[in-house]
């Protein structure tokens, strides 16, 4: 089985992503890396924390997502995570790399790292998330 990635992919530009203005950018099997372009309504001579947070739960959703053992009627949630701010974000694009380090019945757990322009690591996160519905 492959991964879906238009189903990926559109979980990773939907609705409240596409507000924000994330683009997805690549996935694999438990892999996905999306990007968020600078715009002065992420913060004006800085990028606001709740943006790099969005942005590592976008990630991490589409990543949770990406197994081809989940059914397009399978349903999930973000159970919660920890971010660790690393460095001020001035005016800078970002770029969230989320990995899936271990499925478990329904719950997932994941890591992300945030990069900055020059590829300087902004922020790192663990996310918990719920997901039910996998073909044997």
């Amino acid at each position: 089985m492959l991964v879906n990635e238009e189903r990926v992919r559109g979980i990773a530009s939907e609705n409240f992503a596409e507000l924000l203005g994330a683009e997805f950018v690549s996935s694999a099997e438990d892999h996905v890396v999306v990007r968020l372009p600078y715009d002065e309504k992420l913060g004006i001579g800085r990028v606001h924390g709740g943006a790099i947070s969005a942005l590592v739960d976008i990630a991490a959703t589409a990543a949770f997502w990406s197994s081809p053992r989940v059914m397009p009627e399978s349903r999930g949630a973000t159970v919660g995570f920890t971010i660790n701010f690393l460095s001020l974000v001035v005016e800078s694009d970002l770029t969230a790399t989320a990995s899936v380090r271990r499925r478990g019945g329904t719950l997932c757990t994941g890591d992300v790292s945030v990069t900055d322009a020059s590829g300087q690591e902004v922020a790192m996160a663990v996310v918990t998330y719920k997901l039910t519905g996998y073909r044997d």
